[in-house]
Protein backbone atom coordinates (compact mmCIF):
# COMPACT_ATOMS: atom_id res chain seq x y z
CA UNK A 1 0.00 0.00 0.00
CA UNK A 2 1.23 3.39 -1.29
CA UNK A 3 1.86 5.90 1.30
CA UNK A 4 2.31 9.19 1.73
CA UNK A 5 6.06 10.75 1.91
CA UNK A 6 5.16 14.39 2.02
CA UNK A 7 2.02 16.21 3.17
CA UNK A 8 1.70 19.73 3.30
CA UNK A 9 -1.16 21.38 3.70
CA UNK A 10 -1.95 25.02 3.34
CA UNK A 11 1.55 25.92 4.61
CA UNK A 12 3.27 29.78 4.50
CA UNK A 13 7.07 30.15 4.23
CA UNK A 14 8.32 33.55 5.64
CA UNK A 15 12.36 34.63 5.51
CA UNK A 16 13.01 37.29 7.59
CA UNK A 17 9.05 38.06 7.61
CA UNK A 18 9.50 37.71 3.92
CA UNK A 19 6.65 35.63 2.79
CA UNK A 20 8.25 33.45 0.26
CA UNK A 21 5.52 30.95 -0.25
CA UNK A 22 1.92 30.88 0.81
CA UNK A 23 -0.88 28.10 0.97
CA UNK A 24 1.18 25.56 -0.31
CA UNK A 25 -0.03 22.25 -0.44
CA UNK A 26 1.74 19.39 -1.67
CA UNK A 27 1.30 15.60 -1.40
CA UNK A 28 3.81 12.95 -2.49
CA UNK A 29 3.46 9.15 -2.38
CA UNK A 30 6.62 6.62 -1.88
CA UNK A 31 7.84 5.48 -5.74
CA UNK A 32 6.70 9.05 -7.08
CA UNK A 33 8.81 11.11 -9.18
CA UNK A 34 7.45 14.95 -8.82
CA UNK A 35 8.58 17.71 -10.81
CA UNK A 36 8.65 20.87 -9.31
CA UNK A 37 9.14 24.01 -12.02
CA UNK A 38 8.63 27.66 -12.14
CA UNK A 39 11.36 30.37 -13.06
CA UNK A 40 14.23 31.03 -10.89
CA UNK A 41 13.38 32.69 -7.82
CA UNK A 42 10.21 31.97 -7.58
CA UNK A 43 10.64 29.45 -4.37
CA UNK A 44 11.72 25.98 -5.91
CA UNK A 45 14.99 25.76 -3.66
CA UNK A 46 12.99 27.48 -0.33
CA UNK A 47 10.38 24.81 -0.83
CA UNK A 48 13.01 21.78 -0.99
CA UNK A 49 14.79 23.60 2.31
CA UNK A 50 11.46 23.17 3.92
CA UNK A 51 11.31 19.62 3.91
CA UNK A 52 14.07 18.94 5.56
CA UNK A 53 13.80 21.13 8.13
CA UNK A 54 15.72 23.73 7.13
CA UNK A 55 13.31 26.74 6.99
CA UNK A 56 10.21 26.99 9.21
CA UNK A 57 6.38 26.78 8.38
CA UNK A 58 4.70 29.32 10.04
CA UNK A 59 1.34 28.63 8.93
CA UNK A 60 -0.79 24.97 8.13
CA UNK A 61 0.45 21.42 8.51
CA UNK A 62 3.59 19.45 7.37
CA UNK A 63 4.41 15.82 7.47
CA UNK A 64 7.75 14.45 5.50
CA UNK A 65 8.51 11.10 6.37
CA UNK A 66 6.09 11.19 9.78
CA UNK A 67 7.66 13.46 10.81
CA UNK A 68 5.77 17.15 11.99
CA UNK A 69 7.41 19.84 10.85
CA UNK A 70 5.65 22.50 12.78
CA UNK A 71 6.37 21.12 15.95
CA UNK A 72 9.83 18.83 15.15
CA UNK A 73 12.31 19.41 17.82
CA UNK A 74 16.32 20.26 17.14
CA UNK A 75 17.20 16.97 18.20
CA UNK A 76 15.14 14.94 15.82
CA UNK A 77 15.90 16.77 12.65
CA UNK A 78 19.38 15.13 12.14
CA UNK A 79 17.28 12.06 12.15
CA UNK A 80 15.07 13.36 9.45
CA UNK A 81 17.33 14.30 7.13
CA UNK A 82 19.13 10.55 7.49
CA UNK A 83 16.50 9.50 5.47
CA UNK A 84 16.52 12.23 2.77
CA UNK A 85 19.30 12.36 -0.13
CA UNK A 86 19.42 16.09 -0.99
CA UNK A 87 21.18 17.13 -4.52
CA UNK A 88 22.28 20.36 -3.76
CA UNK A 89 22.35 23.47 -6.48
CA UNK A 90 25.83 24.88 -4.92
CA UNK A 91 27.15 20.86 -4.62
CA UNK A 92 28.30 21.90 -0.87
CA UNK A 93 31.17 19.94 -1.49
CA UNK A 94 34.28 19.58 1.47
CA UNK A 95 37.07 21.31 -0.55
CA UNK A 96 39.75 19.87 0.83
CA UNK A 97 38.47 16.32 0.24
CA UNK A 98 39.21 14.22 -2.30
CA UNK A 99 35.67 12.45 -3.99
CA UNK A 100 35.94 9.24 -2.42
CA UNK A 101 36.60 10.93 1.13
CA UNK A 102 33.65 13.31 0.58
CA UNK A 103 31.71 10.01 0.22
CA UNK A 104 32.98 8.68 3.19
CA UNK A 105 32.61 11.41 5.49
CA UNK A 106 28.92 11.00 4.83
CA UNK A 107 28.82 7.63 5.84
CA UNK A 108 30.77 7.65 8.58
CA UNK A 109 27.88 10.24 9.74
CA UNK A 110 25.44 8.36 9.38
CA UNK A 111 27.12 5.20 11.33
CA UNK A 112 28.73 3.57 8.99
CA UNK A 113 32.31 1.89 10.49
CA UNK A 114 32.89 -1.17 8.89
CA UNK A 115 35.49 -0.19 5.90
CA UNK A 116 35.14 -2.62 3.63
CA UNK A 117 31.83 -1.81 3.50
CA UNK A 118 32.26 1.80 3.02
CA UNK A 119 34.97 1.14 0.62
CA UNK A 120 32.12 -1.15 -1.12
CA UNK A 121 29.35 1.03 -1.16
CA UNK A 122 31.37 3.92 -2.28
CA UNK A 123 32.60 2.00 -5.44
CA UNK A 124 28.90 0.59 -6.29
CA UNK A 125 27.55 4.67 -6.35
CA UNK A 126 30.40 5.82 -8.31
CA UNK A 127 29.86 2.74 -10.99
CA UNK A 128 26.14 3.31 -11.10
CA UNK A 129 26.74 6.84 -11.89
CA UNK A 130 29.68 5.84 -14.60
CA UNK A 131 32.43 8.16 -12.86
CA UNK A 132 34.50 5.79 -11.36
CA UNK A 133 37.60 7.87 -12.52
CA UNK A 134 36.75 11.23 -10.22
CA UNK A 135 37.16 9.09 -7.62
CA UNK A 136 40.74 10.81 -6.39
CA UNK A 137 39.72 13.34 -7.58
CA UNK A 138 39.51 17.06 -5.31
CA UNK A 139 36.64 19.39 -5.85
CA UNK A 140 38.66 22.01 -7.79
CA UNK A 141 39.99 19.56 -10.42
CA UNK A 142 36.85 18.49 -11.48
CA UNK A 143 34.11 20.41 -14.03
CA UNK A 144 30.94 21.87 -12.59
CA UNK A 145 28.97 18.84 -14.25
CA UNK A 146 31.48 16.38 -12.49
CA UNK A 147 30.84 17.99 -8.73
CA UNK A 148 26.96 17.68 -9.68
CA UNK A 149 27.22 13.92 -10.46
CA UNK A 150 29.69 13.85 -7.23
CA UNK A 151 26.55 15.39 -5.50
CA UNK A 152 24.05 13.36 -7.20
CA UNK A 153 26.13 10.30 -5.59
CA UNK A 154 26.46 11.77 -2.30
CA UNK A 155 22.63 11.99 -2.26
CA UNK A 156 21.79 8.64 -2.89
CA UNK A 157 24.89 7.09 -0.69
CA UNK A 158 22.13 6.02 1.97
CA UNK A 159 19.12 4.53 -0.23
CA UNK A 160 17.09 7.06 1.06
CA UNK A 161 13.34 7.53 1.42
CA UNK A 162 12.93 10.62 -0.32
CA UNK A 163 15.84 12.26 -2.47
CA UNK A 164 15.27 16.57 -2.74
CA UNK A 165 16.81 17.52 -5.88
CA UNK A 166 17.54 20.92 -6.90
CA UNK A 167 18.15 21.79 -10.32
CA UNK A 168 20.65 18.44 -10.47
CA UNK A 169 21.05 18.73 -14.51
CA UNK A 170 21.80 22.32 -14.88
CA UNK A 171 25.30 22.09 -15.34
CA UNK A 172 24.74 18.63 -17.27
CA UNK A 173 25.15 18.51 -21.27
CA UNK A 174 22.78 16.68 -23.12
CA UNK A 175 23.84 13.25 -22.39
CA UNK A 176 24.62 13.48 -18.88
CA UNK A 177 21.34 14.75 -18.58
CA UNK A 178 19.17 12.13 -20.05
CA UNK A 179 21.58 9.73 -17.65
CA UNK A 180 20.62 11.67 -14.57
CA UNK A 181 17.23 11.33 -15.46
CA UNK A 182 17.26 7.32 -15.70
CA UNK A 183 18.94 7.51 -12.69
CA UNK A 184 16.30 9.47 -10.79
CA UNK A 185 13.63 7.33 -12.34
CA UNK A 186 15.43 3.81 -11.33
CA UNK A 187 15.26 5.37 -7.70
CA UNK A 188 11.63 6.12 -7.80
CA UNK A 189 11.52 2.95 -8.97
CA UNK A 190 13.46 1.46 -5.91
CA UNK A 191 10.56 2.73 -2.77
CA UNK A 192 12.17 5.99 -3.09
CA UNK A 193 10.22 9.29 -3.59
CA UNK A 194 11.62 12.29 -5.76
CA UNK A 195 11.37 15.49 -5.58
CA UNK A 196 13.01 17.31 -8.74
CA UNK A 197 13.07 21.01 -8.58
CA UNK A 198 14.06 22.63 -12.18
CA UNK A 199 13.07 25.65 -14.42
CA UNK A 200 13.94 23.58 -17.67
CA UNK A 201 10.80 22.41 -19.04
CA UNK A 202 11.93 20.71 -22.15
CA UNK A 203 13.16 17.68 -19.39
CA UNK A 204 10.03 17.85 -17.72
CA UNK A 205 8.13 17.33 -21.03
CA UNK A 206 10.03 14.32 -22.14
CA UNK A 207 8.67 12.55 -19.14
CA UNK A 208 5.08 11.90 -18.11
CA UNK A 209 5.24 12.35 -14.28
CA UNK A 210 3.24 14.74 -12.23
CA UNK A 211 4.49 18.29 -12.35
CA UNK A 212 3.59 21.41 -10.17
CA UNK A 213 4.66 25.02 -10.87
CA UNK A 214 5.27 27.81 -8.25
CA UNK A 215 4.37 30.97 -9.34
CA UNK A 216 3.13 34.03 -7.18
CA UNK A 217 3.80 32.55 -3.81
CA UNK A 218 1.86 29.38 -4.86
CA UNK A 219 1.94 25.92 -6.04
CA UNK A 220 -0.42 24.92 -9.04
Amino acid sequence: MEKLVVDLQKISVCIQENIILRDINLQVKDNEFVFITGAVGTGKTSLLRTLYSDLKITNGNATVLGYDLKNIKNKDIPYLRRQIGIVFQDFKLLPDRNVADNLKFVLAATDWSDKNKIDSKIDEILTQLDITQLKYKMPYEMSGGEQQCVTIARALLNSPCLVLADEPTANLDETNVQKILTIFTTVAQQNSAVIFATHNLEIVNKLNYKSYKIENKQIN
